[in-house]
Formats: C-alpha cells, structure tokens, sequence
C-alpha cells in the first residue's frame, strides 16, 4: 500500500481510499504535507488536525465549484463537489464519536454530495427505506437499462465505518450501470446517516434491514424482482452473507473482504493483534453497536460470525479478499467459502500483492476490485437468466 505517512496505518488508508476513490495527488498532497508531523504522534493524537487540513482542502474546492457554477460551468461544478464529498468524507470518518465536529461535518458531506448529484451524476438520487417505524437512508443509482425496461440492482452494504458517501465516491455504482444493473447504497442501522442521525445501531440479524431493503426494491417498476443481488465490503463481509442466508429473495451475495468471524477479531484487536480501520477504535465500535461497557460488548461480538450460517446460502456466492488484508485474516476468505456448501455456483478470488488490491477490501487498488465484482456480478445474472428459461 501506497504510505504517505510512514507507519499510520489508519491515516494511509484513509490517503488511499481517497485516491482510489476519485481524489488527486495533488490536491491529496496538499492536504497532507502540512499534517506529516501529527502523524507521527499516532492515528488518534493527530485526527484535529487531520480534519483541519482535509476541510481547507474542501473549502478551496467549494469556492471553486460556486465560482464555476455562477459562470454556468455546471460538469466542472460538479467534479469539483464529488472531490470535495470525497475528501471530507474521509476526514469526517476519522473523528471520534464524541468529537463535536463529527456531526457537523458530516452533514456537510451530505450537502456536498447532494450537490454533487444535481451537477454531475442525475442518475443517483435520494431515497427512503421503511424500516420498522422509521427509514433507511440510501442513495439510488438506476442505471441507464432502466429506460427500457425493469434492470437488476445490487444492494451495497457497509462496513463498520463507511457510509453511503464512501460507496458513491468509490464509483461502484457506475460500474454498475455501465453493466446495465442498478445500485441501492445503503446506510444501514450501524453505518453512516442512519447511524449519525438517526441513532439506529447495528444488529446480528442482517437480514431484517436487508428484508426491508427489498420489499422497497419490490415496489419499483425500474427493479427485476427475480435478479436482486446484495454486496457488502468490510464488516459487509459478515451482513451481506448473513442477510443473503436468512433472506431467500436475493439472487447473489458478495462477501466484498470475507468477514467471516468479526467476534474473533475484536479478541485478537484487545490483544493489539492485527491493524485497526479507524482511530478512537473502540469508542467508534460501542457507538456502532449500542453498547457502553467494552467486556460486555466483546462476549456479545463472540455472536458476530458466519459459522453455521453461510451453509444456508443457495444463491451464487463471491468471496474477495486481499492476500495481505491486515485486519482480517485471509484464512476467513477460506473458511467462508468452504463452508458454503449449498451455493450452486461460489468462487474465492484472493487479490495478490503483484496485480495490488492486496489489502484490507482492496483499498490501494480499489478500482480493481471494483471491476473484477462487476463482471462477476453481471455474468452471474446473466447465468441465472440462463438456468431460470429452462
């Protein structure tokens, strides 16, 4: 992995994630020279300045964006406010829960992409899923197919500390639809708004907001029933097969980095085994999960694993994992895809250091990753479309 700052994990992934995710060197670089030395004190010490440098970086770009737009320069508005998402929202994931800044960035990066949406990227909008008295935050990209017709759709899923902004700034979606299939990104209870501003807290048993997530797809004449697929990166990796266990209308599941016992991880990260993703790591797990006293919540997270339950997937199955993924062992990836017996047509890819995307979900070769999961994504609808006219 690309390492702008010599040893800070956690700061190097955000660097790449931003690059791979539509950011510029030069604007990255600027942003982190003035901040070299704070990384040096720690991932946790430096986060103040780390958004200090990220949000000047914003700033500049959004005057930029409101100067090209009064002159009528509305695409070049437009990128200019996709960066700016981009980047503030890499800063906004760094920030520790109590962080007063945390929920004032993050409203702006909601701002950001909005704006973003209207200028540069019309086939993504908006959207509200109910969900047990309440809704799901998500943004909808219906793919260009849909004017014809009812296309597929996947529903991308987060990890423990992404949002819906990181998966439309990592531009899967548009993969997506240049394939033909539609992508619902989804802040599910845990992630991103829905966690932020609505206080919904994650829970063991995915498949109900994944449930939810379709019965809202089922109502959408743009929408395949029969082909709705769902993905999940990072702790994805352990929703995404759990809900595609329980909940029988998904037509495929990708484990985007196989987190197949994530229990085991929290017990190996108390022993300083193994990288972190985020600084303040265990203030940001209690806030995901709603919990306040760290021994309870680790027996808890013993109940967050795949066994026994990836058995139960009988829909086509993708495990892709980095060789050299620093959070999650690669043994996972094995183990998920071995013990999905009953999937009629599963595959592990493992990403090498020689081809990149090596790492934690592939992050310093993100595009890589992202293009392998549409292909295989496509071909497997179009494999089930096959065996379904016989």
């Amino acid at each position: 992995m690309f390492e702008y700052f010599p040893g800070n994990y956690v700061w190097n992934l955000g660097v790449v994630a931003a690059l791979n995710s539509g950011g510029l060197i030069d604007e990255v670089d600027r942003a982190c020279r003035p901040i070299r030395e704070a990384a040096a004190r720690g991932s946790d010490a430096g986060t103040p300045d780390f958004l200090r440098a990220w949000t000047a970086l914003t700033d500049q770009l959004v005057t930029q964006a409101e100067q090209a737009e009064k002159a009528g320069h509305t695409r070049t508005a437009g990128e200019l406010y996709f960066r700016a998402t981009n980047y503030l929202c890499q800063a906004e994931r760094m920030l520790a829960h109590s962080d007063p800044h945390r929920l004032p960035t993050y409203r702006r990066v909601l701002e950001l992409a909005q704006k973003s949406f209207d200028l540069r990227d019309s086939l993504v909008s908006r959207v509200a899923i109910p969900y047990e008295g309440t809704t799901l935050p998500a943004y909808l990209s219906l793919a260009p197919a849909t004017g014809t017709g009812p296309a597929p759709v996947i529903v991308l899923v987060n990890g423990l500390d992404s949002t819906k902004e990181h998966m439309y700034t990592s531009a899967h979606w548009r993969e997506l639809a240049d394939r033909g299939i539609s992508c619902l990104m989804l802040d599910q209870p845990g992630t991103g708004e829905a966690l932020r501003l609505q206080g919904l807290t994650a829970r063991i048993d995915a498949e109900a907001w994944a449930g939810a997530a379709v019965d809202w797809l089922e109502t959408r004449s743009e929408v395949d029933n029969s082909r709705i697929g769902i993905a999940g990166w990072s702790l994805g990796g352990y929703y995404a097969p759990r809900a595609a266990a329980f909940e029988k209308r998904f037509a495929l599941c990708v484990a985007w980095g196989a987190n197949h016992n994530w229990g085991a991880v929290q017990r190996r990260r108390l022993e300083r085994e193994g990288e972190r993703p985020v600084p303040h790591y265990w203030e940001h797990v209690l806030w995901v999960w709603g919990h306040d006293d760290l021994a309870e919540f680790i027996t808890f997270a013993d109940g967050v694993h795949l066994d026994g339950v990836v058995e139960k997937i009988t829909v086509p199955f993708l495990v892709a994992h980095g060789e050299n993924d620093r959070q999650i062992p690669l043994e996972y990836a094995h183990r998920s895809y071995d013990q999905a017996v009953n999937s009629p047509r599963r595959e592990l890819r493992v990403f090498t250091p020689e081809e990149g995307a090596t790492e934690h979900i592939g992050l310093d070769h993100l595009p890589h990753v992202s293009t392998f999961i549409a292909d295989w994504v496509t071909g497997t609808f179009e494999w089930l479309s096959r065996v379904r006219s016989f």
